[in-house]
């Protein structure tokens, strides 16, 4: 190849090509076609836009990048490398997709430097997106002064046919437009061809007049058209009020004889010929790979030296920042610290014993009043049940085009995005992000939970309505298999409280937990407050399962356990029991996860091995409680699915009661 031949842009990005084809035919896996085919305009993004800084990939008021078809991962990758990020060597580059490699098949954030977000599945980047600029619109409204903008960028991203046809798009767009985040610049790899073929097959629509109709700003032009590339996001840029799609018209595969604008490209490597043509193509040397000119390495490396400047430049913001305004200077580091309370005994709210007692996400909400005004960073709402979820903060604004510095975020009935968008705004840092819905509903929100676990975000989801106990409005709306399938979940943080202090509590795990997602489970029906000691205070929360009312021998004769709502009931079985003479003890475990972090010298203190009388009781599927009755206990549940009727018939009917348990109990003691 005579580098001198090319320009230093053609050069560039055929760099960018080559580095990726070869990449994905040495892993013989992989998607090489997009990263060819959007090369160009990414390119110009990268170079001419996107503000970042390689040596310091964490720095605060860099522009957010998501490469939301997170298939092209090699474009991705090949940017990272190019433009200096040390972690990403070539050698990680020649590792892609193997194991324990930087460079796994799709971006992962908690593996990769220089990554935003976790992408894989189809529109969760472009929802992610949305979570980070309602973060950067919140804290540029909270703390800009004039002239000292801590927080001032933008979110930009690559999205793909697949992405804009997953429902997670229309909910995240709808909600963007609606909140005017005219941050958001999200290129669109418009190459018409999806796995299956043309798009033709499927996908029809004019996703220009969609967006138009969400309230975003639209542009089309030739993705290969660096020029009218550019000048496109500089158009962007200038659309304050309106998110905007730059609608990229490209040829997946760009530059392969045989394999341009075909699926053939989509989702395999193109083949040793196949790359070697291609190279011939581009005017490269087809014997050389993972070959990167000289002139293309030194332009692209330029970035460290910018990134350094724009990352000082912020740093003496910030220091004039701190001498004029303190006081603020110090609750933004609280932000982004992600500070909490030190003083939780203080703080929490104590709600005295009462038979009668309140919902859990009534106590929930008096517990979210107390927290949001020591937390000033706990931001969140709900997806259109912000009455029945107690999700509103009393004293703060809602979150709107008008104030950004709203605090009650009204999402609509829009779980998939609301999901998504927590994430985003965890990834931003400086928020701690809260939303509620019913649980049966967490079904919508499950691909962004589990995100959350695989990429270790804080987000919390506040899920109401949690059982049978919901009443009339019956099976379509009464989770059976929701808290099982949640618990399997890894990293995620599962939180039944069984009575208001026991929510004040939870509240406290979720506010700490950074391993992954947090998930209240609350009820809509009335549970008792129970009376408390040292001995069972609602503080051994924290250690998932305790003694909430112990047997008066040494050693019960049984033990029942149950979380939630159905503590109550075994709390009136253990009553009915020593009428019988059988000494029960109860527990209440609000968290297997928690209580699974124990040692085994608590968990045999709460759950003797000796003790083989076991019964548990829950408003949901039996399925996992075999960890904790043992082989020989027994597990009272549902394993089907609900009726519509007042909650205490449904109870009754479908034998979650204390009857039931002192029934089961005879049997196992006897």
């Amino acid at each position: 190849m005579n580098p001198t031949a090319a320009s230093l842009d053609e050069l560039c990005v055929n760099t960018i090509r080559t580095l990726s084809m070869d990449a994905v035919q040495a892993a013989q896996s992989g998607h090489p076609g997009m990263p060819m085919g959007m090369a160009d305009a990414a390119y110009v993004l990268w170079t001419k836009f996107l503000k970042h800084d390689p040596a310091n990939p964490d720095w605060y008021n860099r522009d957010r990048f998501i490469l939301s078809a997170g298939h092209g991962s090699m474009l991705l990758y090949s940017l990272l490398h190019l433009t200096g990020y040390d972690d990403l060597s070539m050698d990680e580059i020649k590792n892609f997709r193997q194991l324990d490699s930087l460079t796994p098949g799709h971006p992962e954030v908690h593996i990769t430097r220089g990554v935003e977000t976790t992408t894989g599945p189809l529109g969760q980047g472009f929802g992610t997106g949305v979570g980070m600029a309602m973060a950067e619109a919140h804290m540029a409204a909270k703390f800009n002064e004039k002239g000292l903008p801590l927080t001032d960028h933008y979110v930009y991203g690559i999205v793909s046919d697949g992405d804009l046809m997953e429902g997670i798009s229309h909910e995240s767009a709808s909600m963007a437009g609606h909140m005017r985040l005219g941050k958001i610049i999200y290129l669109y790899d418009d190459n018409e061809i999806s796995i299956d073929g043309s798009t033709e097959l499927a996908f029809t629509e004019d996703v220009d007049k969609r967006f138009d109709a969400y309230g975003w700003h639209t542009i089309r032009v030739d993705g290969h058209d660096r020029d009218a590339v550019e000048s496109a996001i500089r158009e962007a840029q200038q659309v304050t009020d309106k998110p905007s799609l730059i609608c990229c018209k490209t040829h997946i595969g760009f530059g392969s004889p045989n394999k341009q604008d075909s699926a053939a490209s989509h989702g395999a490597p193109l083949g040793e010929e196949e790359i070697r043509e291609t190279k011939k193509f581009f005017n490269w040397n087809p014997d050389k790979k993972f070959f990167i000119p000289d002139e293309a390495l030194e332009h692209f490396r330029k970035a460290k030296e910018k990134g350094e400047e724009w990352n000082q430049e912020w740093q003496q913001v910030y220091a004039d920042y701190k001498g004029e305004f303190p006081d603020k200077a110090q609750q933004f580091d609280a932000h982004l610290s992600r500070k909490t309370p030190d003083n939780y005994e203080e703080i929490l709210p104590k709600f005295e014993a009462d038979e009668k007692g309140l919902a859990t996400r009534a106590s929930s909400g008096k517990v979210l009043q107390a927290l949001a005004s020591k937390i000033p960073h706990l931001i969140g709402g709900s997806a259109d049940l912000t009455g029945s979820n107690k999700t509103k903060m009393d004293e703060a604004d809602i979150f709107s085009p008008s104030n950004y510095a709203g605090r009650n975020i009204h999402f609509g009935v829009r779980e998939h995005a609301m999901g998504a968008a927590l994430n985003g705004m965890a990834l931003h840092s400086g928020l701690i992000p809260f939303g509620g819905t019913f649980l049966i509903f967490s079904d919508y929100c499950r691909p962004a939970i589990r995100i959350a676990g695989l990429s270790g975000i804080s987000s919390i989801f506040v899920f109401t309505h949690d059982s049978i106990g919901l009443g009339e409005d019956g099976p379509t709306h009464q989770p059976i298999e929701h808290l099982a399938s949640l618990r399997a979940m890894p990293n995620a943080l599962v939180l039944r409280p069984a009575d208001a202090n026991e929510v004040a509590w939870c509240w406290k795990e979720a506010v700490e937990y950074t391993a992954g997602p947090a998930l209240l489970s609350l009820t809509r029906q009335n549970v008792s407050t129970f009376k408390r000691d040292e001995a069972n205070a609602a503080s051994n929360t924290a250690k998932g399962a305790y003694i909430l009312a112990d047997s008066e021998k040494a050693q019960p004769d049984i033990i029942l356990m149950g979380t939630g709502s159905e503590v109550q009931i075994a709390m009136e079985a253990k009553k009915k029991l020593a009428e019988r003479d059988i000494d029960a003890r109860v527990i209440s475990m609000p968290s297997w996860e928690l209580f699974r972090k124990q040692d085994e010298a608590y968990k045999q203190k709460v759950l003797p091995k000796e003790v083989t009388a076991r019964i548990s009781i829950e408003a949901a599927t039996t399925f996992g409680w075999s960890e904790w009755v043992g082989s020989e206990g027994i597990a009272i549940g549902l394993d089907h699915f609900g009726a519509s009727a007042p909650y205490q018939e449904i109870y009754e009917k479908f034998g979650l009661t204390a009857e039931r348990m002192v029934e089961e109990a005879m049997k196992l003691v006897s």
